[in-house]
C-alpha cells in the first residue's frame, strides 16, 4: 500500500478556523496527510521549506509568499494551490520555471462582498455606526443628519462578478449606477461610462479591482479631487487602488464626506489603524468574504484540486497550465 501524499496547509491557526475551516480541512485530509500551521503567524521562508519538505501540494493562504527559493529547495512540489483569487504573493514566472504548477479558486464570495459593499454604503449614508457606538455606551447621540439613497448615483470602477451583483442589488433600491471597465462590456441596468465621468458624477465611488501594477494608486489626488463635494468613496477591493495620503487631505478639507473601507494598507491589506480611528472613516478588517457560506466554497474547491493534482490530472484554475513539468513527471511515473 502506497504512503499518503503530504500536504501543507499553510494558513496560521486563526486564519484557519476563519478562512478554511473544519469541513474543508476534513476533506483535505481525505486526499492526504495534511501537515498545519499552528502558530499565530504566517510562515518565514525558512519555516516554510521546513515544513513543506516531502510535501506533493501546498495549499496557500492570502499572505505566505512562495517564490525561486522555495521552489529550488522542495523538489517533491507538484503544485501550489491558492485558496482564493489574490496570486501576489506567488511568483507565477519562478514557479513556471521550476515546472511547479499554480492554481487559484473561483471567487465563492461574490454576494458576501457585494453585500458588505452595501452595508458599509448604507452605514457611510445614515451613519449607524456613530449611533450604534453612542447608545451602546449609554447615551442617546444627536441627531445626524444622513443621506437617502434612493435617486443617487453609485460610480463602480471595474465590473466584474461583484460589481455586476451589487448592480442588481442597487438598482432595486433605485439608485442610478455608473461603470467603467475598459475589458469588459457594461451591461443595463448599469450605463457605461468613462473613467472621469464615473468619478465627476458619483455621490458613491466604488472601485471593485484586482491588484496590479494598472491599479495601484488609480484613486489618486488628481481623481479625487474631480469627485464631487460631499461624495462618498467605498473600498472593498484592494487597499492600494487608493493613494491614502491623497485621501486623507480629501478628509481634512472637507471635499469628500466619507470613506467606507474594508481594505487599506496595512498588513494583510486592512486599513491603517490612523485611518480607522477617524469619525469620518467607517472602516472593517479586510471582513468581505466572512461569511459562513462563502467560507466553505473556495477551500472546498482547493481540496477538489488537490486532489486532481495528486491524482496526475490538470486541475481546474489552472494559472500555469502549460508549465507542469513536475505533474507530468508523476503522470509517466
Amino acid at each position: 500500500m502506497s504512503k499518503p501524499s503530504h500536504i501543507l496547509l499553510t494558513h496560521p491557526v486563526t486564519a484557519r478556523a476563519n478562512w478554511y475551516g473544519e469541513t474543508a480541512l476534513a476533506a483535505l485530509r481525505e486526499a492526504g496527510e495534511v501537515i498545519l500551521n499552528d502558530a499565530e503567524k504566517i510562515f518565514t521562508p525558512e519555516q516554510l521549506i521546513a515544513a513543506a519538505k516531502g510535501c506533493k501540494v501546498i495549499v496557500l493562504d492570502r499572505q505566505t509568499p512562495v517564490g525561486a527559493r522555495e521552489f529550488a529547495a522542495l523538489p517533491d512540489l507538484l503544485a501550489v494551490v491558492r485558496s482564493g483569487v489574490d496570486i501576489r504573493y506567488i511568483d507565477v514566472a519562478a514557479a513556471s520555471e521550476a515546472g511547479v504548477l499554480v492554481t487559484r479558486t473561483p471567487a465563492g464570495y461574490v454576494d458576501s462582498t457585494a453585500e458588505l459593499v452595501l452595508g458599509h454604503i448604507i452605514n457611510a449614508a445614515r451613519r449607524i455606526p456613530d449611533y450604534v457606538t453612542g447608545y451602546r455606551e449609554g447615551h442617546v447621540p444627536g441627531p445626524l443628519q444622513g443621506v437617502e439613497l434612493a435617486g443617487k448615483t453609485v460610480g463602480l470602477i471595474g465590473y466584474g462578478r461583484i460589481a455586476r451583483r451589487l448592480t442588481e442589488i442597487l438598482h432595486v433600491m433605485n439608485m442610478r449606477v455608473l461603470a467603467h471597465d475598459p475589458f469588459t462590456t457594461v451591461t443595463a441596468p448599469a450605463v457605461a461610462a468613462e473613467l472621469d465621468s464615473v468619478v465627476e458624477q458619483s455621490d458613491f465611488l466604488v472601485p471593485l479591482l484586482i491588484a496590479s501594477d494598472d491599479t495601484r494608486g488609480l484613486i489618486s489626488a488628481q481623481r479625487i479631487a474631480r469627485m464631487k463635494h460631499g461624495a462618498f468613496l467605498v473600498n472593498c477591493s484592494r487597499g492600494d487602488v487608493i493613494d491614502e495620503v491623497a485621501l486623507v487631505a480629501a478628509l481634512d478639507s472637507g471635499r469628500l464626506a466619507g470613506v467606507a473601507m474594508d481594505v487599506g494598507c496595512a498588513p494583510d491589506n486592512m486599513p491603517t489603524p490612523e485611518l480607522a480611528a477617524r469619525r469620518d472613516v467607517i472602516a472593517t478588517p479586510h471582513i468581505g468574504n466572512l461569511t459562513r457560506e462563502a467560507q466553505s466554497r473556495q477551500p472546498l474547491n482547493t481540496v477538489a484540486q488537490t486532489r486532481a493534482v495528486l491524482s496526475g490530472s490538470m486541475p481546474d484554475h489552472a494559472i500555469n497550465p502549460d508549465c507542469d513539468l513536475r505533474l507530468r513527471r508523476l503522470a509517466k511515473a
